[in-house]
């Protein structure tokens, strides 16, 4: 017995409606792999990874990170962060274990003319991630500022740079 018409384009509507809904989450959340990137280059997990010489278990891999903490409240948390790096490709994890990628491999501090860590640093760092919280402000403003980084720090980037030589040294 078929659906009368309305119960279906009830349940379309109702699909299209979760399926926007699904999409405005993606969105939201998409800092999480910023963040995980970030907190990965923190505990240095590409190097440890690296220097390790072969698939790194979990086990050992927390036990590299010398972190005197709740085992295996770390060992989960460096499970779940994990998950989200091999998701992303920054990592592979085989049966043995964690593995670098052609991709994590710019994430070593010891790559001279590849390491993008100081880059990265850069990006992340409050004076670079506080000016996307004034883009709204920018786009409202009277024009007299060129840019959301004028608006948050009273100056543009290279004036910026110019005075705070420890951050210019980053870009």
């Amino acid at each position: 017995m078929a659906l009368p018409n309305d119960d279906i384009d009830e349940m379309n509507k109702t699909r299209e409606v979760l399926h926007a809904q699904a999409y405005i989450w993606n969105y939201t959340f998409n800092f999480i792999n910023s963040v995980s990137l970030k907190c990965a280059i923190q505990l240095g997990i590409p190097d440890i990874i690296h220097s390790y010489g072969q698939a790194m278990t979990l086990p050992d891999f927390v036990d590299a990170l010398s972190i005197n903490n709740n085992k295996a409240k770390l060992q989960d948390c460096i499970y779940r962060l994990m998950r989200i790096l091999v998701y992303a490709g920054l990592f592979i994890q085989e049966k043995e274990g964690y593995l670098l990628t052609l991709t994590s491999r710019l994430l070593l501090k010891d790559e001279p003319n590849l390491s993008m860590i100081h880059y990265i640093h850069a990006m992340f760092d409050p004076i670079m991630m506080d000016p996307w919280h004034s883009l709204s402000q920018w786009i409202q403003s009277s024009g007299d500022q060129p840019t959301p980084f004028a608006i948050t720090h009273g100056r543009p980037l290279f004036e910026y740079t110019r005075e705070d030589t420890g951050f210019s040294c980053l870009l």
